[in-house]
């Protein structure tokens, strides 16, 4: 497997390659929600949120797998991909692999979210429950991949998928040029390793600042100790459920990341009920971590202008009536 981390000319090749085929995505700013962070500490920060929520299937990862699925051979495309995913990966490969018409297989937790379990099917894909954890569906699909002749894609140790994910940093720092700080959730961390590639290229005064769920904290872990660690995998939010760091994205985060923080769910949960209430957006987990680290640290963004990545909004309504029914802060 090919490792080597994507240059800005690779990234810059992705958006001509994806151009067209994803959505330039707004980057917004709400007085309510500069309020909200202002009055939890963060005076005089100002936030921008980038809404990938409103991305072709609702999320940031179909711009990665796009770029992916167009570089592969004829030959590649006929024998198929095969993808593990609690999600929004699962998402993002079943739409890219119909785009060019391949087939695609994805192996889910045995307990997926419903609104994204749906979503893949109806896209097309070949879907396979296995196991309680991301790891479990990942050693199922690598053997099925191997079965199958088909390749393989990781959720985040793929330099196309980086690449891709990138156009949206391109994106936000075209919108809101003026930032001093990105901060960006975490899962396998192809989001925040993006993020870190582009910002080092043309805006390196930029911190980077990732946000993970305490409860699957293996990225944030990994990133501390220097090297690829397994850690728990209790979170919620699905799109950070993640247990095992990963050796591209992480390369890359120790290289560039400012700063790396961890937030509770509850947390998550009352970003998510912030976004709703002061933006109008629908955010999954995943899609508020930021917000929920923003929130939860507001020493680290005070007198600052902070760019937010809202990765998705493929949220349940079990994590939706959990948002709005829980305490108030």
């Amino acid at each position: 497997m090919d490792l080597t981390p994507p240059t800005l000319t690779d990234v810059l090749a992705a958006r001509r390659r994806i151009d067209g085929l994803v959505v330039r995505t707004p980057a917004m700013s709400y007085h309510a929600l500069d309020r909200l962070v202002q009055e939890a500490g963060a005076g005089g920060s100002q936030v921008v949120v980038k809404h990938e929520n409103l991305q072709r299937t609702g999320a940031f990862k179909i711009r990665g797998a796009l770029n992916l699925i167009h570089q592969l051979s004829s030959d590649a495309r006929l024998r198929g991909i095969v993808g593990y995913s609690t999600g929004n990966h699962a998402q993002a490969l079943a739409d890219a692999a119909r785009e060019v018409g391949a087939p695609c297989t994805i192996v889910m937790p045995s307990a997926p979210n419903p609104i994204k379990e749906r979503a893949v099917r109806a896209l097309g894909a070949r879907v396979v429950l296995h196991g309680e954890s991301l790891d479990d569906a990942r050693r199922l699909a690598t053997a099925t991949a191997h079965d199958r002749g088909a390749r393989l894609v990781s959720a985040a140790d793929e330099p196309e998928l980086v690449a891709g994910v990138a156009t949206a940093t391109l994106e936000l720092l075209e919108q809101a040029p003026d930032l001093d700080v990105l901060v960006v959730p975490v899962g396998g961390g192809s989001g925040a390793a993006a993020a870190c590639l582009v910002t080092a290229a043309l805006a390196p005064h930029v911190r980077v600042v990732g946000v993970q769920s305490a409860a699957s904290p293996a990225a944030h872990d990994s990133w501390r100790a220097g090297e690829l660690l397994g850690r728990r995998n209790g979170t919620r939010a699905e799109g950070l459920a993640v247990g095992r760091g990963f050796a591209l994205t992480q390369g890359i985060l120790r290289s560039h990341l400012a700063e790396f923080l961890l937030v509770d769910d509850d947390s998550i949960s009352h970003a998510q009920r912030a976004l709703l209430t002061t933006t109008r957006t629908v955010a999954e987990g995943a899609g508020a971590a930021a917000l929920a680290g923003v929130l939860a640290h507001t020493e680290q963004f005070v007198g600052a202008r902070v760019g937010v990545v809202c990765s998705g909004g493929n949220a349940s309504e079990a994590e939706l009536r959990r948002a709005l029914t829980g305490p108030e802060r």
